[in-house]
């Protein structure tokens, strides 16, 4: 059987809050290895994390890996909320460098996932199974394709035990990467991030901004079907699932689903799947 994971961000209303519990109740009944938390970043919000980790474990019975990101954090904050999510019960953590708020001109006391990676390895051993991220298409800040390899290369080195890709539509970035990694020495599993499609619009935009790149075929496809939702829905779901289809035959350790706290359209693809 195909292990699975999902992945949750935190509510921030009442409203929000009643839809994640909703949707958890629906996709825990597919078993998943774990769910991972977004992170908040900047002031408060730094709490919502915990308190949805807390909520997804306690309410739902979910082990839940939160993410961490070092920017904007200083070691005593990072060493804080690991403090609390080990008191909680967590042994994965997804550790990211993450983006700097807005307005916000402190990159904190670790610059890069690497660091935050050591910083945990150094504090914590071996407690935590930490899940980094990866790009199959390249950081959209990356300078070029090699120097990227050569940063995951050194989250792995650092002591991170996966990877968890940036979501992706050609099955063939996928591979090519798991390839170039491996050429580089680097033999922790790499999952496949899928992206269920809804949304085109949002999907698109999303796109834009974190370098994913949309095939033009499913773009035109999509334009196609104009406000016709319910096609839109039929086609998203068939071409992700054919997706995971390819990544699985191929290789892909497992999958690790974007769910945007939605349960319709990772339960249409996995219906798909079988």
């Amino acid at each position: 059987m195909t292990a699975i994971s999902f992945e949750f961000y935190p509510p921030k209303t009442d409203e929000q809050r009643a839809q994640l519990d909703r949707t958890a109740a629906r996709l825990k009944t597919h078993g998943p290895e774990y769910v991972s938390c977004t992170f908040g970043a900047g002031g408060s919000t730094l709490s919502y994390t915990a308190d949805t980790v807390r909520r997804l474990k306690d309410a739902h019975g979910l082990d839940a890996a939160p993410h961490l990101s070092c920017v904007g954090g200083t070691r005593d904050e990072i060493g804080q909320l690991l403090r609390e999510y080990r008191d909680m019960g967590c042994r994965r953590i997804v550790a990211l460098r993450g983006d700097l708020p807005s307005g916000m001109g402190h990159p904190g006391d670790l610059r890069y996932a690497s660091d935050l990676i050591a910083y945990i390895r150094r504090e914590h051993g071996d407690h935590f199974h930490i899940e980094v991220g990866c790009y199959p298409e390249t950081h959209p800040q990356a300078g070029d394709a090699l120097s990227d390899l050569r940063h995951f290369k050194a989250k792995v080195d650092a002591g991170a035990n996966a990877a968890i890709t940036q979501y992706f539509y050609n099955a063939d970035a996928y591979f090519h990467f798991v390839d170039a990694v491996r050429a580089l020495g680097v033999e922790v599993p790499i999952v496949p991030g899928i992206m269920p499609i809804s949304n085109f619009s949002q999907l698109r935009r999303f796109s834009e901004q974190c370098g994913a790149e949309i095939p033009r075929w499913i773009g035109k496809k999509m334009q196609a079907y104009g406000d016709d939702a319910d096609s839109v829905r039929a086609f998203g779901a068939d071409v992700v699932a054919s997706l995971c289809q390819r990544l699985l035959e191929g290789g892909a350790p497992a999958l690790h689903f974007y769910t945007l706290n939605l349960a319709r359209p990772t339960q249409a693809v996995l219906s798909r799947l079988g």
